[in-house]
């Protein structure tokens, strides 16, 4: 539809019947068995309550003939009031057990949605953006409750509805009939708007989504932004997405807004009609004055509930909309996938590539029958130009992206028939730019290991560190607040904190991409310790942009374009004069003390520093 260039589905988004909506919905409700039977019956009662006010007074309008006007009028009163008053309580009984079941419902809902979310593997973010992926879990989920509240209001009226024909069908059946006839016209109208309903709903939540990532993305970078003084920049994609999110809900309302007059203005013709058949039967004496009367007044409540449904068709729509969106989320498949989910045994650490094959998207391979052993408790530096394959490595290590051909072997298993979660568990990463969440600093260093290390142990393992001076600079040591993403620590810092984390981990393989931030040589220092309590230890695969940190190295695996072209120890390679030797001298060189002959070699606290002019 040209009303909506420029929005797109997500690959995973898939089309679900409406049979297969409304059953998935009914297994989300099985639980609320009771509450939906208890609704049930206060629907009856107030759909009984509903039908029985039109017949009440028609037929005391039938009595008025052999009745004074003041009692047929008190009778009117009083029983319009009782009424009124059991209609409200039994409405507000039935709302709270609807709000506590809905709750309930939804609940669980957002709580698989994200569930499902935090279990896709990295290559599912790479391709989706995490914004749109917040709106199907927050707004759509929200969304979908309200559907429910809305069935369950319409439902009621549907009921009403169906007594009332009874009544109607017993009182006169042939004006019935007459009536009956223009329900095929009103389900005609109803029907033909529901197909477009649901394409504009699901285009105005998409519109939506893209305003949710917009924000998310800038507000993300906003201290990128007045960097650059971008700030108007950020403004305009902000409103971009604004305006296409405004132009498609309207004309969205536009298209929904024609459901409820049209039928209004059918409606009027039916009124019409039944007052031009019923007058006609009344003055021929077929029907009684009360009868003809009931039928003009309940063709409203006979109606009202098929025009509610029609009125609420966009909010119920926006609703199985919400839930196909949930659905699609949750239903999503798993790049990486698993032939079996084995007990994973305490790790050595071997690792081993076999004829791998690996690509982030078709026709660009990454590495193509690719071969590398990793022996158990090795420390392999992997170094190369940007794109050569390093962090790739990694990656397939982790278990975050799926490789195409060739095995990959942890201690001779093959790693697609491990549980995830236990592999996992014996994995330490660090990555470029170490994240921590909001809290201190201790509750950083516990995140993977919650319970298994006490605090004096922690204490005693940061004093391993440069003397424990790190710790010493943190205004309340342990209890110290990190803020959003770390940001009240410098760059050290933050890596001392991530290394830390993986240290109480004790994992049997770790995997570090050392960051390229520029930071003092006294912090290196303490963070060349850090690194080597945790080697010791494990199987490291260190993707190395320190001088440092590659002569640590047991080995270095010099890579170019997804292929080992090199490999040795740092000495043994630079005297080769081949490829590392050229990244050696552009990329490491510069950090060597003997490159700058002004430099001495002065040891302060143990640490290599450069004097002061």
């Amino acid at each position: 539809m040209g009303f909506f260039a420029g929005l797109n589905n997500e690959k995973y988004d898939r089309q679900y019947s409406d049979r297969e909506l409304f059953g998935r919905i009914a297994n989300y409700f099985a639980p609320q068995k009771g509450r939906l039977a208890a609704m049930v019956v206060l629907v009856m009662l107030m759909a009984g309550l509903g039908a029985a006010l039109p017949v009440i007074v028609s037929r005391i309008m039938d009595l008025l003939e052999n009745r004074p006007a003041s009692q047929a009028i008190a009778l009117v009163g009083l029983g319009m009031t009782l009424i009124a008053f059991l209609t409200w309580g039994l409405n507000w009984l039935r709302r709270s057990l609807t709000v506590r079941a809905v709750g309930d419902v939804v609940l669980e809902l957002r709580t698989k949605a994200f569930r499902a979310a935090a279990e896709h593997d990295l290559s599912f973010y790479d391709q989706f953006s995490s914004g749109r992926i917040v709106s199907r879990i927050t707004s759509d989920t929200n969304d979908f409750g309200q559907l429910v509240v809305i069935v369950t209001d319409v439902a009621s009226q549907l009921v009403q509805t169906l007594l009332l024909g009874i009544i109607l069908f017993r009182v006169e059946w042939r004006l019935f009939l007459v009536m009956l006839a223009f329900m095929p016209i009103v389900f005609g109208i109803a029907m033909g708007f529901r197909k477009l309903a649901r394409i504009v709903t699901r285009r105005g939540m998409q519109a939506m989504a893209d305003v949710n990532a917009t924000i998310k993305e800038t507000v993300s970078g906003i201290a990128v932004a007045k960097n650059f003084r971008q700030e108007g920049s950020i403004f305009d994609t902000f409103d971009a997405a604004n305006q296409q999110s405004y132009r498609v809900n309207v004309r969205r309302g536009f298209v929904l807004s024609l459901v409820f007059p049209v039928l209004n203005a059918v409606t009027g013709i039916f009124v019409g009609i039944l007052v031009y058949a019923g007058g006609f039967g009344a003055a021929a004496g077929v029907l009684t004055v009360g009868a003809w009367y009931l039928f003009i007044n309940s063709l409203e409540y006979f109606m009202f509930p098929l025009l509610n449904l029609t009125s609420f068709w966009a909010q119920i729509q926006g609703g199985l909309s919400a839930a196909e969106r949930v659905f699609a989320l949750i239903d999503a498949d798993p790049n990486v996938r698993q032939i079996a989910r084995r007990e994973v045994p305490p790790l050595r650490g071997e690792i081993r590539f076999e004829n791998l094959d690996f690509r982030y998207k078709e026709n660009e391979p990454i590495l193509t029958q690719f071969n590398l052993h990793i022996r158990a408790g090795e420390t392999l530096a992997l170094v190369g130009h940007t794109g050569a394959g390093k962090s790739s490595i990694a990656k397939l290590i982790a278990r975050f992206y799926e490789f195409q051909g060739g095995w990959l072997w942890i201690d001779g298993h093959d790693i697609r028939t491990f549980d995830l979660q236990q592999y996992r568990r014996q994995l330490g990463i660090v990555s470029q730019v170490p994240f921590l969440f909001s809290g201190t600093v201790e509750d950083n260093i516990r995140y993977a290991c919650p319970t298994c290390t006490g605090r004096a142990e922690i204490l005693a393992m940061a004093r391993k560190i440069g003397d424990g001076e790190w710790l010493e600079t943190l205004p309340n040591g342990l209890d110290t607040q990190v803020g959003e993403r770390g940001n009240r620590l410098s760059m050290g810092q933050r890596q001392l904190v991530a290394l830390m984390r993986v240290l109480v981990q004790k994992p049997a393989i770790f995997i570090l991409d050392e960051a390229t931030a520029s930071i003092d040589p006294f912090t290196e220092w303490q963070i060349q310790q850090a690194l080597d309590l945790i080697l010791h230890q494990s199987t490291s695969i260190l993707i190395a942009h320190r001088l440092s940190t590659v002569k640590a190295a047991d080995r270095i695996v010099v890579m170019k374009q997804g292929a080992i072209i090199e490999e040795g120890n740092h000495d043994g390679l630079l005297a080769q004069g081949g490829h590392y030797a050229e990244l050696y001298n552009t990329y490491f060189r510069h950090q060597s003390l003997s490159y700058r002959p002004d430099w001495v070699d002065v040891k302060l606290r143990g640490a290599p520093v450069m004097p002061t002019d």
